[in-house]
């Protein structure tokens, strides 16, 4: 459990380091009028990847470390709502990285079927940014740091 969790928070650098570059290349390429090439395809592709990787280890994670427990020994969900720590550990931040997941899958499966350079870059900017809005707001910085 605890190599789960390490891979888990290791990787977690990774997948916000990808997801940075792809929302600010798409946006850059989208207000710069450039072309779509494979580069820009690849690194789409990758923070696609390495979102899905972490999303599988997170859920791995959240059942591994028998959050239904701590909800029975607290005294059930009305407890865990009322305590802002585990209400987010346990509910916002899983919810808030699944959306995020599907936003980046949502903009990276819409942008395929673009034939031109300008509506792929904005499909991507527009899902991609929303995505790391989405992780940046729910990352639990106490433990980062």
């Amino acid at each position: 459990m605890e190599t789960v969790q390490f891979i888990h928070s290791i990787w977690a650098y990774l997948v916000l380091l990808v997801l940075v570059l792809a929302t600010f290349n798409a946006l850059i390429k989208f207000l710069g009028d450039k072309e779509f090439d494979a580069k820009d395809f690849r690194i789409s592709l990758f923070a696609l990847i390495t979102m899905h990787i972490q999303l599988l280890i997170g859920i791995i994670l959240y059942f591994t470390k028998d959050y239904f427990s701590v909800i029975e020994q607290v005294g059930g969900m009305g407890e865990v709502m009322k305590n802002s720590g585990l209400r987010k550990l346990i509910i916002e931040h899983p919810f808030a990285m699944i959306i995020a997941v599907a936003l980046v899958t949502i903009g990276y499966s819409k942008h395929k079927k673009k034939l031109t350079s300008k509506p792929k870059f904005k499909l991507l900017a527009i899902f991609y940014t929303l995505a790391l809005a989405c992780v940046l707001y729910m990352i639990p910085w106490n433990l980062w740091f």
